[in-house]
């Protein structure tokens, strides 16, 4: 079964590999989508989201955008790469599920783009909305702003998915609880929630005002 798998997720990432848009550059850098993931990305569907699936796919209508709240790529990739929740990280979010956090995309500093698993596959990385969202994380903090090389690539990497797939919303992670009273909000406990304040009020300020012709729908406004 563990053969099956890997040969099906390489050959997923060989199509990607070919079918990428001619107008951006996407390098694909695969973490760990091994049975493991599979099986723990299948139940926190089912227990975290009341969707029972046979594949761990998603139907992307949200894009999320994230900083790492670290200053490398290499520190992220490496804690996106397990399978599982190392022992004794993130408590917070590790009784909820042993599923290691994971974006689909991953931006450096100097604007290059890293696919970590195909688009469609599940990532955790927001809470009530994992199961429709795609996750853009981008290495920097509050402390270590995003770079303009940064904001262009979202731009592009936000357009280049908005051709693919039926993208309705484009929202920072620290907006995500503003869809809790809507028929989009998926969380089977209504009191897990954390405080989030990435990607910054200004980037996504400035990455709206430069994609305003895609008329992205933000957070819910009734």
């Amino acid at each position: 079964m563990l053969t099956k798998i890997k040969i099906t997720l390489f050959s997923l990432f060989i199509s990607f590999s070919f079918c990428s848009s001619q107008e951006i550059k996407i390098i694909d850098k695969p973490i760990t989508y091994d049975s493991t993931r599979v099986r723990l990305s299948l139940e926190y569907l089912k227990e975290r989201h009341g969707i029972h699936q046979n594949t761990p796919t998603i139907q992307p209508k949200i894009i999320v955008l994230h900083w790492t709240a670290a200053k490398t790529f290499s520190s992220t990739f490496n804690a996106f790469y397990p399978a599982k929740l190392p022992n004794g990280d993130r408590k917070d979010i590790a009784a909820v599920s042993s599923l290691n956090t994971s974006s689909q995309f991953l931006i450096d500093r100097d604007g290059t783009i890293y696919r970590l698993m195909p688009e469609n596959y599940f990532a955790r990385h927001v809470i009530g909305l994992n199961y429709c969202a795609i996750g853009v994380e981008n290495v920097g903090s509050a402390n270590f702003p995003l770079t303009d090389a940064q904001l262009k690539a979202n731009e592009a990497l936000v357009r280049y998915l908005k051709k693919k797939y039926d993208i309705q919303y484009l929202i920072g992670h620290y907006e995500y609880s503003k869809f809790k009273d809507t028929p989009l909000w998926k969380e089977t406990n209504p009191n897990y929630l954390t405080g989030k304040s990435d990607p910054g009020a200004d980037f996504m300020k400035k990455i709206r005002e430069d994609l305003k012709d895609l008329a992205l729908k933000g957070v819910p406004t009734d």
